[in-house]
């Protein structure tokens, strides 16, 4: 089996992208590669790229320069992605969201020693910090 690194990007469906970009932005601290109006691709942490698109702004693929054509894609509903944490940063992630006015949903401290708190973002995604090592064997 080909080896794989790891998981280069994940996307998000939203209805107003500008409010959904602030909240990334403002909220979560994250850092602009590319915005147009179908969507917005973040930096995280130098390791993987959240991706913003418009929802059904993509339904009838794209060109990404030249010939290069990105099959359609879209999704509906309310999905679950987490953002990789320190245990040293876990609390300040806490009380940085509580200050924001972000409505923490749960709080759970897992068998293995990690810790995740979650919480809603503007189009009710169920978006998770969680404290690692220790979620999952390995992680």
């Amino acid at each position: 089996m080909p080896a794989l690194k790891g998981i280069l990007e994940t996307a998000l469906y939203v209805d107003d992208l500008h409010v959904s970009c602030r909240f990334y932005e403002d909220i979560i601290g994250l850092k602009p590669l590319k915005k147009t109006e179908r969507l917005c691709a973040y930096d995280v942490n130098g390791r993987s790229v959240l991706l913003l698109f418009r929802r059904g702004g993509t339904s009838d693929g794209a060109t990404a320069g030249g010939d290069n054509y990105i099959p359609p894609h879209d999704a509906n509903g309310q999905i679950h992605m987490a953002f990789d944490s320190s245990h040293e940063a876990f609390k300040e992630w806490h009380d940085h969201l509580i200050s924001k006015g972000i409505k923490i949903l749960s709080r759970t401290d897992w068998m293995r020693g990690g810790h995740s708190i979650y919480f809603r973002d503007p189009d009710g995604h169920l978006i998770e910090i969680a404290a690692s090592p220790g979620l999952w064997p390995g992680f």
